[in-house]
């Protein structure tokens, strides 16, 4: 396994500072720093990338950290710092992009549902930046549009999943014949198999949720999807381009 790289060590050590930081600072930190949806007063601009070192639990945070650890260094390594922490970053950011969108896309088609049934438009708009919700809508919606209406709008989005989904879409691209051991399953994987699959069960559970919010179960799947696609965008492009790392530091 390669050392780890300094950019990588330093990555881990500011999300560990910044979770350790907002436990003990509150509620209010917490939603300074996460990512809201946009037509939400509570959001703020640099929410888009805040949100990338904020972690919901010790876990969110560990599994992501893992992810950083174990295939971060690799990308460093053949990058070097500026390139590497640039596509990090962007991965983040496009996994923020990916969520505000699926997001926008389904609780408008929610305020459509309600603005053909009379409601007007300024009062639902006005009623939600209040924090508040009209119980009638759960009558006149459907629970799925409902769920859409109040659950996008007061979602609340954090973790570095979409910038560590870039990376795994990185690494093999990079290195696709490396061979890798799953927990409790010791046979080998190829990265490029191992990394199609789970994003395969990223979008198969995205689909098949109940309700098409940003999040499924909690998880940001479509942010995870945005972060994996940017990924491979960036590193198409980087390829059939050649950048090499000349042009970073």
């Amino acid at each position: 396994m390669m050392r780890i790289t300094e950019t990588v060590k330093h990555l881990i050590i500011i999300n560990v500072i910044v979770f350790i930081v907002v436990q003990f600072s509150g509620e209010g930190v917490y939603s300074l720093l996460s990512l809201h949806y946009p037509e939400n007063t509570s959001f703020k601009p640099w929410q888009l990338i805040t949100h990338i070192f904020m972690h919901a639990s010790i876990g969110h945070l560990l599994s992501n950290m893992l992810g950083l650890f174990f295939f971060g260094p690799s990308l460093e390594e053949r990058w070097g710092t500026s390139k590497f922490l640039f596509f990090y970053i962007s991965c983040g950011l496009g996994a923020a992009l990916a969520q505000i969108g699926i997001s926008y896309l389904f609780f408008h088609r929610s305020v459509d549902a309600l603005i053909e049934l009379g409601v007007q438009k300024d009062y639902i708009m006005y009623t939600l930046k209040q924090g508040l919700v009209d119980r009638r809508w759960a009558e006149q919606l459907t629970s799925i549009d409902y769920n859409n209406l109040e659950g996008n709008f007061f979602a609340i989005n954090l973790g570095a999943s979409g910038a560590i989904y870039g990376i795994l879409v990185a690494f093999a691209f990079l290195f696709p014949n490396v061979n890798m051991y799953l927990f409790l399953l010791p046979i080998p994987i190829k990265a490029k198999y191992f990394v199609t699959g789970i994003i395969a069960i990223d979008l198969f559970s995205a689909l098949k949720g109940q309700s098409l919010l940003g999040s499924v179960g909690g998880i940001a799947h479509f942010a995870h999807l945005g972060g994996a696609l940017l990924g491979f965008i960036m590193m198409w492009y980087w390829n059939k381009n050649q950048f090499n790392n000349n042009r970073w530091n």
